[in-house]
């Protein structure tokens, strides 16, 4: 017997457990794709993902933290030394300056150890919600938000999940439509599945899983001829 799903015209909050479902079972490795080994690595990462592929900032990190493997490395750094690390991730000045800071911060406020706390991620440079939502999921489990990247605002927004436009506003709908158990999971879900089959300009809505819940899915696939 098929599975009876809500019409894709339903509202979110009745399509959602069955989207979360078929994500599921479609990506059950869904995982944080930075490489790293303790939080420190993971911040500064994530701190380099911006406007950088997670591919680029594996590429670049191993040397990165070979050459400044804790924060009093990293404040330490001689700024210039720092950028060509980095160049290769994009805004490298910005970037390296961010990390150069922070690391100065968790040095001198923090015993250089990463915060465990929304306020205090926040108030280091370069950490939006995105990157503290990223190492407080990862690192200490804590469900504070849901990440939002390219791949969560173009999903949530073909998914019809959400109708804004701004990351902080997308998560607002997505953690008012979800169960708090689920805040980090369904990121990883959703940048795996924009990534392997709900690419940017060429989705691959014949094959999706999610096509019967999908509003945009719908509106560009052309029924079977009677």
């Amino acid at each position: 017997m098929s599975e009876l799903l809500p019409p894709v015209t339903a509202p979110a909050g009745e399509r959602l457990p069955f989207i979360l479902q078929r994500l599921r079972q479609a990506h059950p490795d869904a995982h944080c794709a930075l490489n790293y080994d303790n939080p420190l690595q993971l911040l500064v990462a994530t701190i380099l993902s911006a406007q950088c592929t997670d591919e680029r900032v594996n590429q670049v990190t191993p040397v990165l933290f070979a050459r400044y493997p804790d924060a009093s490395a990293l404040a330490a750094a001689n700024r210039a030394a720092l950028e060509e690390v980095v160049r290769s991730t994009g805004f490298y000045r910005q970037k390296a300056r961010y990390i150069q800071e922070t690391a100065h911060l968790l040095v001198t406020q923090h015993g250089e150890q990463v915060p465990d706390e929304m306020a205090a991620l926040l108030m280091l440079p370069g950490v939006a919600r995105k990157t503290a939502n990223v190492v407080l999921g990862e690192i200490y489990g804590k469900a504070e938000g849901v990440v939002v990247d390219t791949h969560v605002k173009r999903l949530s927004q073909r998914l019809g999940l959400t109708t804004a436009t701004t990351p902080e506003k997308i998560e607002q709908d997505l953690m008012a439509l979800l169960p708090r158990s689920a805040w980090i999971e369904i990121s990883h879900l959703l940048i795996f599945h924009g990534r392997r089959i709900c690419a940017a300009r060429r989705p691959d809505c014949a094959h999706c899983p999610l096509l019967a819940l999908c509003p945009a899915g719908a509106a560009n696939t052309t029924p079977p001829a009677p």
